[in-house]
């Protein structure tokens, strides 16, 4: 696309290069946006694909309700529906206010976007140029430095920028000439936000000494993209050797070996796929020293939305769960229960019991004799035998009948609860919550 098209020439450009689906522009109101949804709704070939709108409130400004209303009100006269998304921005998310802002916004992308529907947002080049340095300054590989990607998946859709090979000024002068009413967000002004003062401070000064600055930068962010392409293609490999795909996880010490511009971009790849964040540095040096953990320990990495635990050898990542009541305990007569931690006890086929067990959570040094066993043994061993998960076990349901220990989920039962549900007829099954481990590649 050439910087030198107008807006609507870039868009049908793009509109005819791309392929058939649903559309529909994230629209928060800003100039850049209003100059995205405006132009595509004169454009024929956008509303027979079903444009619409979508603007998230974040609650963060007094104003946030009347550009909600604003940006209905703008919809409504190009006769484009216009979803509206409320949404919590965390304040204590120990990442900062625009970290935290934008993740929450990109949520709400992929919960509203429609299956197979593309998601426009009016990034443009200026705003690569930004990401880039942004990137550099934090430390990136080529993959980051690399930029803004112009599609991705996004939800049940995709996201696309089709609108980053267009300067700044473009936008800016076609909302000038439309006289097109815009959102002015006071944050936007914020020098004390990074991009802010990249945008405001820095980058100005640049191109005072450097005028071609931006063009350097994008340069560099091409190649680093053909780098990043043919990285990808050796860590997928890896991949396919390091992955297990009966239970999710990576071999660890196979990770460690790999070159770091490999290791990176693998690990971030595996927990993405699993819906989960990236670490940072330090994390990451925290992973890589975790991995030569003695035999016995184990060590878990924790940062936003994310649990990886080195076990067993193995790299396993989790969302985080939430705590459970170890005194937490229910009457059980057989009907489908919900455990403390999302999980389900069933027993299949359905069967009622005629007198109710107990349903508990480990209290430490429970003890079962396996039906077919000589011995009695401690849950503990069993669970180490068994190679049960760490953080499977404290949401292990244990069945009790007047005091005695007599099944653990469905996983051992003593010679009485053998013939307890042999006499029903039914199976005892246990269904543990859904974690992110389960495993996205299978």
């Amino acid at each position: 696309m050439s910087s030198s098209r107008t807006l609507p020439d870039a868009l049908r450009h793009a509109l005819d290069a791309h392929p058939d689906g649903p559309l529909c522009v994230a629209f928060s109101g800003g100039p850049d946006s209003t100059a995205l949804l405006h132009a595509l709704a004169a454009l024929p070939q956008a509303r027979a694909r079903g444009l619409r709108a979508l603007h998230v409130d974040h609650g963060l400004c007094a104003d946030s309700g009347e550009w909600a209303a604003q940006a209905r009100t703008f919809c409504a006269r190009l006769d484009i529906t216009c979803e509206v998304a409320q949404v919590d921005v965390p304040r204590e998310s120990g990442e900062g206010l625009e970290a935290a802002a934008r993740h929450v916004r990109y949520a709400a992308f992929a919960r509203a976007i429609q299956p197979g529907e593309w998601l426009l947002l009016g990034h443009h080049r200026d705003d690569q140029a930004e990401t880039v340095l942004l990137k550099l300054l934090r430390g990136a590989g080529p993959q980051g430095l690399g930029g803004m990607r112009a599609t991705r998946a996004l939800g049940a859709g995709w996201l696309w920028r089709p609108l980053l090979d267009l300067p700044r000024e473009v936008l800016r002068a076609y909302v000038q000439a439309h006289r097109l009413p815009c959102v002015d967000d006071p944050s936007n002004r914020d020098t004390a936000l990074a991009r802010n003062h990249l945008r405001h401070e820095i980058l100005p000064r640049l191109q005072r000494y450097f005028p071609h600055a931006v063009d350097s930068i994008l340069h560099s962010a091409a190649l680093c993209r053909a780098a990043d392409g043919s990285l990808r293609r050796r860590w997928l490999e890896a991949l396919d050797v390091l992955h297990d795909p009966a239970t999710g996880s990576l071999d660890a010490n196979g990770w460690l070996a790999l070159e770091s511009a490999l290791r990176e971009p693998l690990l971030d790849h595996w927990l993405h796929a699993r819906g989960l964040g990236a670490p940072t540095a330090a994390q990451r040096r925290q992973i890589e020293r975790q991995c030569a953990a003695r035999a016995g320990q184990q060590p878990c990495v924790r940062w936003r939305g994310t649990e990886l635990h080195i076990w067993k050898g193995r790299l396993w990542a989790l969302a985080p769960r939430a705590p459970v009541d170890p005194q937490w305990q229910a009457d059980w007569h057989g009907e489908p229960l919900e455990l403390p931690d999302g999980g389900t006890l069933v027993l299949d086929p359905p069967a009622r019991l005629a007198a109710p067990l107990t349903v508990r959570l480990r209290r430490g040094g429970e003890r079962i004799r396996p039906a077919g066993d000589r011995h009695t043994r401690e849950l503990r061993d069993l669970f180490q035998q068994a190679a049960l998960p760490p953080w499977r076990r404290q949401a292990c349901p244990l069945l009790y009948a007047g005091g005695e220990l007599i099944a653990v989920a469905d996983l051992w039962q003593t010679e009485r609860a053998a013939s307890l549900f042999e006499g029903l007829g039914a199976r005892l099954c246990w269904r543990p919550a859904r974690q992110a481990e389960r495993d996205p590649f299978g």
